[in-house]
């Protein structure tokens, strides 16, 4: 029982954690929108949510063939996941930021985060219910 429950909340911590990880890209836009050659960033969530339950842990692992190998840097598994935004109308200085696509993102990213917060706490007033044999 402790094991589907640990997979449970560790499948919603990794989503937070993803959507978290977004709202900080779609700030990093917002606060670039006047630096030149500044290109728009966004991350597609399944694909990085995918690939960070498919990791083990925080970190890929590196595949070492010598016990003399360097060990590698732990990586964000979301980074995989940060694409370039298309360039929807071209600026002179080369920025390629658009500030209602990104408010949208920004509202929209926000609106999901709230919502897997609310499902979480009611995942938790259930089972806080059940121990309780309310």
């Amino acid at each position: 029982m402790t094991d589907r429950l640990d997979a449970t909340m560790r499948f919603h911590q990794t989503a937070l954690n993803a959507r978290a990880y977004r709202q900080q890209v779609i700030a990093s836009n917002i606060a670039n929108a006047d630096t030149p050659n500044f290109k728009a960033r966004d991350l597609d969530f399944r694909q990085a949510l995918a690939g960070a339950l498919g990791a083990k842990g925080d970190a890929l692992a590196l595949k070492t063939t010598s016990q003399r190998h360097i060990a590698g840097a732990a990586t964000n598994p979301l980074e995989a996941a940060l694409k370039y935004r298309n360039e929807e109308q071209g600026a002179v200085d080369g920025n390629t930021v658009n500030m209602d696509v990104e408010r949208s993102a920004f509202a929209e990213n926000s609106v999901h985060y709230q919502a897997s917060l609310t499902f979480i706490n009611g995942m938790l007033t259930t089972m806080q219910r059940a121990i309780q044999n309310q």
